[in-house]
């Protein structure tokens, strides 16, 4: 293919195949393009190193997906590569591509183009950020404004993490691995934290945050920043129209009060200092929820959706998948998953588990994420884990990273003052849950210990029998 042709020509015009290959496709932000691209009509195909459900999922809906990386498998007639920052430089197909010219794009490339003519809620942060992507996405949806959604999680209301509308409306997560989402332009976005993170490419906390200011900067002239309340670099942070929220702190201008708990959902105020939603009732536990639904609800009201139909749309929100994802929930056994892979996440997760089950014992099973992650933050993730009253770590996941010299799980593990934790392999721990059976038990991390869910929840069945 010719490298100077237009990324717009195969994707607008109506007469091209306009052939798209994704390089990654099973990875949560690929697979949302390549659902987008499906649903125009173009011929989509792609690689991912394992089958999974959403691999599978894509197959069943009409897209060739192969798991080996081998040239003779790759698509010689793609007009446009996508490929994830997270495959390595090493990979045979996507050097092939270059090597021989295609035009070969970041998904942040796709994610620009698709965005560069239509009003933009962009969804960034550290932490946070999927739950109140797909909660806003859900809010327009429901309450029938419309939107297009790029979700960075699979909705529990509608088990995708992409949907399409006719109103030019953009949803998206604002993924700020590899600076992606400093190509972005929104007409609202919104900042939940500045937490460092991604120091692999950051490499200080200090560009961590710069970054996000950077962020800030590309919302439009008359555009809306909505920012979490306290964050470090708030001064930094400008817009036309800038609202901070908070979950319970009076300082910020979006707070919630009068929390209750009530069968197992919260009911509460949203105020501002301009308006009031009274009676608001969110079915998710976590209290940090609340405070995303705060982002979330501040979004609906600056478009000036009707009040009713955002606390109706906030009522039936159903949560992310492994966005605190009740798993098993019976009389025997509580079980949750969730995709908490930074201390802040972990912190919030055991927080709003505490809120729900203050009386019960909290058994933590966690599967650090990355070498680099673990090596920077393993203090934080101690700290957070001690939260818990036992924790079992697993191995950790490398993802894209090569082992490094004296980084294990056993390095969070030596730092924590709890005393019941260990560190077991997938096998041990499943022998310790059939043995130990714990009546609450969270299951976190961003790698494959998803995969362990139903095996886990097929054994604390079996006691139930």
């Amino acid at each position: 293919m010719n490298g100077n042709k237009n990324i717009n020509d195969f994707i607008s015009s109506p007469l091209g195949n306009g052939d798209i290959y994704f390089i990654g496709i099973g990875g949560i932000g690929m697979s949302a393009l390549a659902r987008y691209f499906h649903s125009l009509g173009k011929r989509v195909s792609g690689y991912d190193r394992t089958s999974t459900p959403l691999t599978k999922e894509l197959e069943q809906s009409g897209i060739n997906i192969h798991y080996e990386d081998n040239i003779e498998l790759a698509p010689k007639d793609a007009d446009v590569v996508v490929y994830t920052p997270a495959i390595p430089p090493s990979h045979t197909e996507l050097n092939y591509y270059r090597d021989h010219n295609y035009k070969v794009v970041k998904r942040s490339d796709i994610l620009q183009w698709i965005t560069e003519s239509s009003f933009n809620i962009c969804i960034g942060g550290t932490h946070g950020k999927t739950t109140i992507t797909a909660m806003t996405a859900h809010l327009l949806r429901d309450t029938g404004y419309g939107c297009n959604a790029f979700l960075g999680g699979i909705s529990a209301n509608y088990n995708t993490n992409f949907w399409s509308s006719e109103r030019n409306v953009v949803v998206v997560e604002a993924d700020e691995y590899d600076r992606s989402f400093l190509k972005l332009v929104p007409d609202v976005a919104v900042i939940t934290a500045m937490d460092p993170d991604h120091l692999d490419i950051y490499g200080t906390p200090k560009e961590v945050e710069n970054a996000f200011v950077q962020f800030s900067n590309r919302v439009k002239p008359g555009g809306c920043l909505i920012s979490k309340y306290g964050l470090s670099r708030a001064g930094d942070l400008h817009a036309t129209h800038h609202y901070t929220y908070s979950f319970d702190n009076k300082n910020a201008d979006v707070f919630a009060a009068d929390i209750k708990v009530e069968n197992g959902a919260y009911r509460y105020n949203v105020i501002h200092k301009e308006w009031l939603l009274n009676d608001v009732v969110l079915n998710m536990g976590g209290l940090h929820n609340i405070e995303n639904s705060i982002a979330a609800i501040t979004v609906a009201k600056y478009l000036g959706i009707d009040d009713n139909k955002i606390k109706t749309a906030v009522a039936n929100f159903k949560g992310v998948r492994r966005r605190f994802e009740y798993v098993l929930r019976n009389e025997n056994h509580v079980m949750i998953d969730d995709y908490a892979h930074h201390p802040e996440e972990l912190k919030a997760l055991i927080s709003g588990i505490r809120s729900l089950y203050a009386n019960e014992k909290c058994t933590v099973i966690f599967q650090p994420h990355l070498f680099s992650r673990t090596k920077d933050l393993s203090v934080e993730f101690a700290h957070s884990l001690d939260m818990a009253d036992e924790v079992i770590l697993l191995p950790i996941y490398p993802a894209r990273e090569l082992p490094m010299e004296g980084v294990s799980s056993e390095l969070i593990l030596h730092q924590m003052q709890l005393t019941n934790k260990q560190v077991l392999s997938k096998e041990d721990m499943m022998n310790w849950v059939k043995e130990h059976q714990p009546k609450l038990l969270v299951m976190c991390g961003a790698g494959d210990i998803d995969t362990l869910l139903q095996p886990v929840k097929e054994i604390l069945e079996s006691n139930d029998a």
